[in-house]
């Protein structure tokens, strides 16, 4: 096993959870937010887990996937927009919770936390069908297009499975005032893609005839 990837893995994911756990609860004033705990269990256990898979299975995927340093100008432009979302959707979610600015129903939380579980495998299953995937736009040594299986659908089943993460976050955390924030998230992922198929385009083989092949980049029939 890799010392130091194993370190710097746990080292982001603790930063991740004491960040989201900040974000969350210190605008809800209290840590009796359930709707706040249940986002950070089905968000972090799964990720802790699959983590640990990749450690023994595939390290060379974990480090691409660590990586968040973009070399597109734009895709640096794009992560600072969702961080930017990411950052106003939670801290109104927890400010929503604690004035009780729009009380949704109980089963609304619970159901997003389904939508959210069954998106976290469909992002799992990506991770399975394509280990070149990294969190940076850029073509690797010895990639080739997959176009089978999800990738058959759509040409981007990873940013399809990220749109129904995001967008059940804010109603697992009780939140409609934080998902109108978070409706920013398919504009930014539409300039992502745009930029990250010119890329690809370019620079991997193959990847022109994949686009006439699957004709949708993110939901089927739609765009």
């Amino acid at each position: 096993m890799n010392k130091n990837l194993f370190f710097q893995a746990l080292f982001k994911f603790f930063a991740g959870v004491i960040l989201v756990g900040i974000l969350v609860f210190l605008p809800a004033g209290t840590f009796a937010f359930f709707n706040g705990w249940l986002l950070m269990g089905i968000l972090f256990v799964p990720m802790f887990a699959a983590g640990i898979i990749m450690m023994f299975k595939n390290p060379l995927l974990l480090s691409k996937r660590l990586n968040a340093k973009e070399k597109e100008r734009e895709q640096s432009v794009v992560v600072k927009l969702s961080g930017l979302m990411f950052l106003a959707g939670f801290i109104i979610a927890g400010l929503d919770f604690r004035f009780g600015w729009l009380v949704l129903p109980k089963f609304i939380p619970i159901t997003a936390a389904v939508i959210f579980i069954v998106a976290y495998i469909l992002y799992a299953e990506v991770l399975r069908e394509n280990t070149y995937l990294s969190r940076t736009i850029e073509v690797q040594e010895n990639q080739k297009v997959i176009d089978t299986g999800l990738y058959g659908i759509v040409r981007h089943p990873m940013y399809a499975a990220t749109l129904l993460l995001f967008l059940s976050m804010p109603f697992v955390l009780g939140s409609a005032i934080s998902f109108i924030i978070f409706l920013a998230y398919p504009l930014i992922i539409a300039k992502r893609i745009r930029n990250e198929e010119e890329v690809l385009e370019k620079e991997l083989e193959g990847y022109a005839e994949y686009k006439q092949k699957v004709k949708y980049r993110l939901i089927p029939f739609i765009w």
